[in-house]
């Protein structure tokens, strides 16, 4: 068997190996620089972001105190749109369920034959009834008895005679105006019970 050893020194393909050491360190220095500029960009858009995301959340607070405000405003002028609607509704049922046959009946039995009644305006206000009466009597102490002889019924209360004055034809015009019990807004306001079987 030879044994004999050719070469001096190992043989190795050393321009091999350096092109493929440079070939792996441009593919290295090329990752790299890949790496270092995605980052630098998303750093930007990160800051970008951020800017915006506070803009836009600045934005965002303007608005819902706008908002805020023009809600109260409207809900404050819708109430107050309702509100009055609703009592004018409760006006109008109240003068609708008022009963008119009851209160001429009142008047009629107390009035003294040297008053006469000229006009009657019932008004509801809210927990009573008012009505304001203009009467036409001979003499003042005529026009005192018919108001006493009302609060007697217990029908009414704090009847004042709120204006007088003398007539061309030497009578007396007065205007009354008092509380009516005999329609309470509690009867007004809820419907009449539905008898059951």
């Amino acid at each position: 068997m030879l044994r004999t050893n050719l070469a001096t020194r190992p043989f190795y393909n050393e321009r091999g190996v350096h092109v493929g050491l440079v070939a792996l360190a441009i593919v290295v220095v090329g990752v790299t620089a890949f790496n270092v500029t995605r980052v630098v960009e998303l750093s930007r858009s990160h800051t970008d972001l951020g800017l915006r995301v506070a803009q836009d959340e600045v934005v965002a607070r303007e608005m819902a105190g706008e908002t805020e405000a023009v809600q109260q405003e409207i809900d404050g002028a819708e109430l107050r749109v309702v509100t009055d609607a609703v009592r004018e509704a409760n006006a109008l049922i109240g003068l609708r369920m008022f009963s008119w046959t009851e209160l001429f009946n009142r008047i009629e039995t107390t009035l003294p034959p040297d008053v006469m009644l000229t006009s009657v305006r019932p008004e509801v206000d809210g927990e009573f009834v008012s009505v304001a009466m203009v009467v036409l009597g001979r003499r003042i102490e005529a026009i005192d008895r018919f108001i006493e002889a009302l609060e007697a019924t217990g029908s009414f209360e704090q009847l004042l005679a709120r204006q007088e004055e003398a007539t061309d034809d030497g009578m007396f015009r007065t205007m009354l105006r008092g509380r009516y019990l005999g329609a309470t807004p509690a009867a007004v306001a809820e419907p009449p019970a539905e008898g059951g079987p």
